[in-house]
């Protein structure tokens, strides 16, 4: 028996498996063995220890060569030849040898899919065909199950059919899973004439005829795949089935082959498919997103396709990444994973554009979208429903071309040929100094941003053709920029365009209900111009070392004048880059009850231009960030801070007066309770301090007047309550103030999985503490009715010292694995500034069950009193701030004080991280 010895393997073939030595090793002590039994022991043995070698030695040489990919899956897939060659060999000789073969005895083994392509992960499957020329008989039905059980106790997973030739084309000819199967079967050993039969048979009877419907199911497959995967720009994408994987590229050969009858891509070039620079690039995203996959594989020690967040870090280490520039290893890594990704994407269009021509594929059906088809301007043709350019060359004599066709794609409503995308990514090189400082170019891009309605497919498209990098040089960096965190789920490019497309959807009015002030803003007019720079401007500065709003600001300067902008509206962009996360950090970091709080944001900002101005870019910012991340809470937190901002700006700081708004929060109070007897209305407006009437809603005024009423010292009064306007479930506690209470009531919401994002605390005169805590369970939303009498029923017995919270909260608390590898640096500030009454506490650090039990514990330990906490969590990242007094109500100034407390918080921080670490 034949064993080819392949020379481009990542090591030598005789070193990753020494055929003739175990060959007759196994083969000489299955000759002295006396059962079936005893042959399979000595045959997994051998091999068992074979493959693990030369599995070892495959690694240590990929990790020597780490983008060395296509040597490392065809090692792989050699070695896994050489075993089922020998178990074939063994089985057919030992254990069921033929006395006298006949024509029906025939049999044939063939690799099919990506083990037919002979490229193999290191933990992929098996995929086997068992060919025989008629229906099995009893000979190739004991082999094939002898061979099963072997390469079962190998612990291989093989994929198996056992199928006649006739079998093939039925099957096949009704699943074109089974089909795509087919068309990449390979011979491995048996009965070769079989082989070569079935490779005449698929191609006259099955695949000849069908191009047509194959490739419309091929697409149709990948469009619900991509579906399900999700785009090529989520943070933690799929390797192998996501948009711009091995799955795309993998089609390709596919199509390639049933159409072109090859399965070879260079072909295309000579076939006029692909450009030869297209065709390297092509061979690039394979061979790094195949190497991506392996070393995937190796860091998981199994078969793993996505590249979660934890694998990332690894991936990126064992690829050779290294931390530079102010960036981490990871980041480097997937901003190249993201741009292969892009580039596959881009080829996917070119190829299926030349199938187009063939008319292999149908065009696109966007001509029922119109009644008739578009105009389009002098140099443009309309084919395929696609703008198409009429002549290269004189395309190509004005290089302001280059930027009109985005235009005139939006102008129409039509998507650009991708043939025209070549040709303007192919002539790059023509956008220089000249073209970006030319006064219609200018014209050309603001009109794109603002004449045409939503700009995002052209922005989008300018992006993955690198014209956007090209025409503003300082966004090229952060094109498929990842940020390594849970927070951001998509690439800082992206979430540009996002934020832009955000920005148009709000203008054009569909956002109203959502969005009802960012709306009102735009309707009742902004600078748009300004507006949309910066936006577009708001994270050019990410991925240095320096503040990216700082490092953002002095790149817009020099951005803003080359786009056309005067002088007033250039400080305006750099104004809002600068300052463009003020707004959120206030409205989700700070109290803003606190009359401080407005003004000192109100002073920030200055002008109500910048206000309305600032307010849409915080809107459009926190949509683009992902999804889920905008909410009714985030929303109601903004409006108040415009509300309140504007007021200020109108009227006068005199506005925020303490005084003015307690006297107005007990008259509605008075009205809410119009029912109330006199004598108990009074009473319940002498009871509480200034800071209640100006912290809470009348709604919570209302609700605690109800829980105080002839309460005794002795009782604990809870309502719980949904606050649908901020998507969250309100929690309010009435009970005898004493020390500590703040981190118990944490401490019990803690243990019924409930994350905090707001809580006031206050005492009244007559010695009652009322709490108010907003809470959302773990995926971000209100608790449901159902698990409500359960949180009451945690609350009570924490308040009871029937659980102990910390003994509770420690023993469950753990990191889950795809989120070890984030790591949050731990900052503390004190803050004496930004209220009037308390020192601001600012513990920006890890996320963690249990962190706010954890600090409220400590900062009650060390006799300081809370008055509120707002938690603002990005991802992983969390920002928990507190509003505190010391033991005599006084703030805390003293550094030595700052320093004590300081120190123990990190303690507390620091061994929370350990016990997770611990857990998990």
């Amino acid at each position: 028996m034949l064993y080819p010895m392949p020379d481009d393997l990542v090591a030598p073939a005789s070193d990753i498996f020494d055929v003739p030595g175990i060959r007759a090793a196994l083969l000489s002590q299955a000759a002295d063995a006396e059962t079936e039994s005893d042959v399979r022991a000595i045959a997994v043995r051998l091999l068992s220890q074979a493959s693990k070698d030369g599995r070892e030695i495959i690694a240590t040489a990929f990790a020597g060569r780490p983008h060395a990919a296509f040597p490392t899956t065809e090692a792989y897939a050699w070695l896994t030849d050489c075993v089922v060659r020998l178990v074939y060999e063994l089985v057919t000789t030992r254990l069921h040898p033929q006395r006298k073969t006949t024509e029906g005895e025939r049999l044939t083994l063939m690799a099919v899919g990506g083990y037919g392509r002979g490229e193999m992960a290191p933990f992929s499957d098996v995929d086997l065909l068992f060919l025989t020329p008629y229906k099995i008989t009893p000979w190739a039905e004991s082999v094939i199950e002898s061979m099963l059980y072997i390469f079962w106790d190998l612990k291989l997973k093989v994929g198996h059919a056992s199928r006649t030739v006739k079998d093939c084309i039925r099957l096949g000819g009704d699943d074109y899973t089974i089909r795509t199967s087919l068309l990449e079967t390979r011979y491995l050993t048996g009965h070769e004439p079989l082989a070569r039969e079935l490779e005449k048979r698929l191609e006259r009877d099955l695949f000849k005829g069908t191009e047509r419907a194959f490739v419309a199911a091929k697409l149709e497959e990948r469009a619900q795949r991509l579906k399900k995967q999700g785009l090529r720009y989520v943070v933690e994408p799929n390797v192998k089935e996501g948009k711009g994987g091995l799955r795309d590229l993998q089609s390709l050969y596919w199509i390639t082959k049933y159409i072109h009858h090859t399965d070879d891509v260079q072909q295309l070039v000579s076939l006029g498919v692909f450009r030869r620079e297209e065709y390297t690039t092509f061979m690039r995203a394979e061979e790094f997103l195949w190497a991506t996959r392996c070393h995937l594989h190796l860091c998981s020690r199994r078969a793993v396709e996505q590249l979660t967040f934890d694998m990332q870090v690894e991936v990126a280490d064992a690829m050779g990444y290294a931390d530079r520039g102010g960036r981490r290893a990871v980041e480097w890594f997937m901003q190249d994973y993201f741009r292969h990704a892009t580039a596959v994407g881009d080829l996917t269009r070119i190829f299926l554009t030349a199938l187009e021509a063939e008319h292999q594929k149908d065009a696109p059906l966007l001509q029922r979208m119109f009644k008739r088809p578009p105009k389009v301007r002098d140099g443009y043709e309309i084919v395929h429903n696609r703008l198409a350019i009429i002549d290269s060359a004189a395309f190509l004599t004005d290089k302001l071309n280059m930027l009109r066709i985005f235009e005139e794609g939006l102008r129409t409503g039509l998507l650009l040929h991708p043939d025209a995308m070549r040709l303007v990514k192919a002539n790059l090189h023509l956008v220089d100094d000249d073209m970006r400082n030319n006064k219609e170019a200018r014209r050309i891009f603001l009109d794109l941003l603002l004449k045409h309605g939503n700009p995002e497919r052209s922005l989008r498209r300018m992006n993955e053709l690198n014209m956007l990098g090209s025409f503003i040089p300082e966004f090229e960096p952060i094109v498929a920029m990842m940020q390594f965190n849970m927070y951001h789920a998509y690439t800082v490019d992206e979430h540009t365009i996002q934020c832009i497309a955000t920005l148009s959807e709000i203008e054009h009015g569909d956002l109203i209900e959502e969005l009802p002030v960012a709306s009102t803003i735009l309707r009742e007019g902004v600078n748009r111009k300004v507006l949309y720079i910066a936006v577009l401007l708001h994270d050019i500065g990410k991925g240095r070392d320096e503040d990216h709003s700082v490092l953002g600001a002095q790149i817009s300067r020099k951005v803003a004048p080359r786009l056309g902008l005067t002088r007033p509206e250039c400080a305006t962009v750099e104004w809002l880059v600068r300052y463009h996360l003020l707004m959120s950090d206030m409205a989700q970091k700070r109290d803003i009850a606190d009359p401080r709080t407005v003004r000192d944001f109100a002073k920030a900002v200055q002008t109500r231009e910048r206000l309305d101005l600032l307010t849409v870019l915080t809107v459009c910012d926190i949509r683009g960030v992902g999804p889920n991340t905008w909410n009714n809470w985030k929303a109601t937190l903004l409006r108040a801070l415009y509300r309140q901002t504007r007021r200020a700006l109108e009227d006068g700081m005199e506005a925020l007066n303490r005084e003015n708004r307690g006297a107005a929060a007990k008259k509605t109070l008075r009205e809410a309770l119009a029912s109330w007897d006199q004598k108990d209305l009074r009473t319940e407006t002498a009871r509480h301090y200034d800071p209640y009437w100006q912290g809470l809603h009348v709604t919570a005024h209302v609700t605690f007047a109800h829980l105080l009423k002839d309460i005794g010292n002795d009782e604990i009064r809870i309502d719980i309550h949904p606050d649908e306007d901020r998507d969250a479930t309100r929690v309010c506690f009435a009970l005898s103030d004493h020390p500590g209470i703040f981190a118990r009531l944490a401490g019990a919401l803690s243990l019924v999985g409930a994350n905090v994002v707001d809580a006031r605390t206050f005492t009244s005169k007559d010695g009652f503490a009322t709490a108010v805590f907003w809470i959302q369970d773990m995926d971000g939303t209100p608790f449901e009715e159902s698990r409500l009498p359960r949180l009451r029923d945690m609350i009570r017995k924490t308040l009871w010292g029937e659980v102990k919270p910390r003994e509770a909260i420690h023993s469950r608390l753990r990191f889950k694995k795809r989120e070890r590898a984030f790591s949050v640096p731990t900052s503390i500030t004190f803050d004496n500034e930004g209220s009037e009454i308390y020192t601001i506490i600012e513990v920006d650090t890890r996320d963690r069950p249990g962190l706010l039990y954890d600090l409220t514990r400590t900062l009650s330990e060390s006799n300081v009193y809370i008055a509120s906490a707002v938690i603002a969590t990005y991802g992983e990242q969390v920002v928990d701030t507190f509003y505190v007094k010391d033991m005599f109500g006084l703030k805390f100034f003293t550094p030595s004080k700052q320093k004590t407390l300081e120190h123990r918080l990190r303690d507390a921080i620091e061994e929370g991280k350990e016990r997770a670490r611990a857990n998990a």
